[in-house]
Order: C-alpha cells, then structure tokens, then sequence
C-alpha cells in the first residue's frame, strides 16, 4: 500500500494534546478551500471526520461528497489508531507556545519599510532641485466674451504647461529664479542600514548575506560570520528530529511494518551538515578520520550527497575486488596482462639466425 506524507501551513493545521501529555495527540485538524467549497478533517484515535460546506453566507457543515468514492461514508474508522497529524514545532518551549522565527524582529522590519516608504516619498518631491520665480505676478491669461469681444476676466494659467515645456518667460523687472537645493536622501538609507544590521545579529543570518559584498575575505572569515547561523541550524535540527521521527514511525505502521516502526521510535534522524564546505576541506577531513581508525562505512556516510544504495554498492565493489586478491585472481583488478609469445617469438628468431651465420 502506498503511503503520502504532505506538508500542511500552520495556519490549515492544527494538533490538540491529551492534557498534561506534551507528546501524545489527542486530535487534529485540517482545513483548506477549494473554489467555493471548504472542507475539513477532524482526525481522531478511533474515527476520522470529513466534512464540507459552500462558501457562501449560511452554509451549514456537511458530510463530505466531494473527492471520496460514491457511496462511500464521509465518516470512516482510523485504521492506524492513532492521529496521523504530527506538528513540526519551531522554537518549542516547556512553557507557552513555539515561537516564530521573525517575531523578534517584526518591529525592526516595520521601521525598514516606513523609513523605506519615506524615502520614496521624499524622493519622488525633494530628490531633484526645486526653483522659484520670485517678483513676479503669477501668469494669467484673458477671458474674452465670445459674443462681444470683450475682455471680461482673468484667470490664471496651469503651471504644468510651463513644468513640461520647461519655459518661461520673465517680463517683470527685478524678478529673478531662486533655486532650492535637492534633499539628501542618504540619512534614510543610513538607517535603514543600521536596522538591517540588527535583524540580521537577531536572526544570526551572517552580513554579507544581506549586504551581497565580500571583498578580499578569506574562507575562514566566511566560515566564522556563518558560525550564528550554522548553530542555529543544528539547534532547529534538534527540536524537528523528534517530529520527523514520528512522521516516519506512522509511515511504517501505515505499511503494516511494526517491527520497523518501534525501530524507527528508538532512532536518530541523520541530517546533512549544515554548514557548507568544499570538496578538498571534505577529503581532507576525511582522509585525517581515516589515520585515526575511522572505519571506511562511517567516512563514508559523511560525503554530502553520497545516498545509501551508493554505499552499499561501493561495499559489494569492496567485498569483490578482496575476493579477487584473495582468489589470486589479480586480471580481475588491472586487467589481463599483454602476450608476450610474439616477443619470445622474435628473441628465439634472432638466436636461430646467428647460430647458422656462425656455423657458415
């Protein structure tokens, strides 16, 4: 029987816990919206509830008809006993809920966008250099009575015609053009940077990440800049673990493997490492663990993207090429060896025609 594992949002999801049981589920919920239909799913020890309802003002909830087999009940037995919904807790704490990642830092984040708001705003008024016409009237043109003739009023002229012909004619003495100088917009961007700074010490997220400048830096700079972030890495490594290990313990029971479930409940998960490092820095550890003793399976186990059919394969090539040296079997492993019969052929050629040279 095929077995799916999904991801759901935290916000479609949610586990209830037995009281006083941090780890053992009492039920789950799951909720999401296709078109105008919402469907839900209560996930309990013994029954497993679905339902739906129109999207529309006073639809009521329903048993599910959508997505299942006609005739089929909306309401079927939990056949794994236990709830299928484990939640992937981030930050958990003994007390009070998990935390988010970016709840720190919201306040920070909100300050970057109304500074960056500003700015543009400011940009958009006091970027270029303003100028003025000082004493003079404010241009006007005539209204003319079209019956008459006559002049019968004044209005004054739209000043976007003189913005966009960029023209203008000064016929008052004594008027002249002042000029006010463009704001200096770096005092946002100063700020800006300084907020960033911040985020970035909460978050442990290393500089030049955010910054996208290294110049003239070493690898062990990089590598210690990284060090928060890699530390932070390994810390949410060890709270979804546990998580992860349940979600593959229901996947082994789902496939009617209990004895590989209760192994999978005493076991570690195996993440790759987090903090990333080059190919010779990789040889080079490995080839020190191996001067040490490390057996070649554990050395092995910790080349990145090396899967486990890789390893068992390079064992079965290991177990072979022993067996030949063992066998004395050595063509197996360099190959056969050249024919020598065509020179031994020749040498013997060559003694033959001097014997009979001598012999004349």
């Amino acid at each position: 029987m095929a077995v799916e594992i999904t991801f759901q949002h935290a916000s479609n999801a949610i586990v209830e816990y037995v009281p006083g049981r941090r780890r053992l589920r009492k039920a789950g919920l799951m909720t999401w919206r296709d078109y105008d239909t919402e469907f839900a799913t209560l996930f309990t020890p013994s029954m497993v509830y679905r339902w739906q309802r129109p999207t529309r003002e006073g639809g009521q909830w329903t048993g599910r008809t959508a997505g299942i087999s006609r005739g089929e009940p909306s309401h079927i037995p939990n056949p794994l006993k236990l709830v299928p919904l484990v939640e992937l807790p981030n930050r958990s704490r003994l007390h009070g809920k998990p935390r988010s990642e970016i709840a720190t830092v919201l306040p920070l984040q909100d300050a970057v966008n109304t500074l960056w708001a500003h700015l543009m705003t400011a940009s958009d008024g006091l970027a270029l250099p303003a100028r003025a016409v000082l004493g003079m009237d404010r241009p006007v043109r005539e209204i003319v009575d079209p019956e008459s003739g006559e002049v019968v009023g004044e209005e004054d002229l739209p000043l976007d015609r003189f913005r966009s012909d960029r023209l203008l004619w000064l016929e008052k003495q004594g008027a002249s053009i002042a000029e006010f100088s463009a704001a200096d917009l770096d005092n946002y961007l100063r700020v800006i940077a300084v907020a960033v700074e911040h985020i970035a010490a909460q978050t442990r997220t290393p500089p030049s990440y955010l910054a996208g400048q290294l110049v003239n830096v070493s690898p062990d700079g990089v590598a210690a800049s990284e060090a928060g972030l890699v530390a932070k890495v390994t810390e949410r490594q060890r709270h979804f673990g546990s998580a992860l290990r349940e979600i593959m313990r229901l996947e082994a029971l789902a496939q009617g493997e209990a004895r590989r479930a209760e192994s999978l409940a005493l076991g570690s998960v195996v993440w790759r490492d987090p903090q990333f490092r080059s190919d010779s820095q990789y040889s080079d550890a490995l080839v020190k663990l191996k001067a040490i003793g490390v057996p070649d399976e554990a050395l092995w186990e910790r080349i990145p993207g090396v899967t486990p059919d890789e390893i068992e394969r390079w064992k079965s090539m290991r177990t072979d090429a022993a067996g030949a040296i063992l066998g004395g079997s050595m063509s197996e492993l360099f190959g056969v060896k050249p024919d020598q019969g065509d020179d031994d052929q020749a040498e013997d050629g060559d003694g033959a025609e001097g014997a009979s040279l001598g012999a004349a």
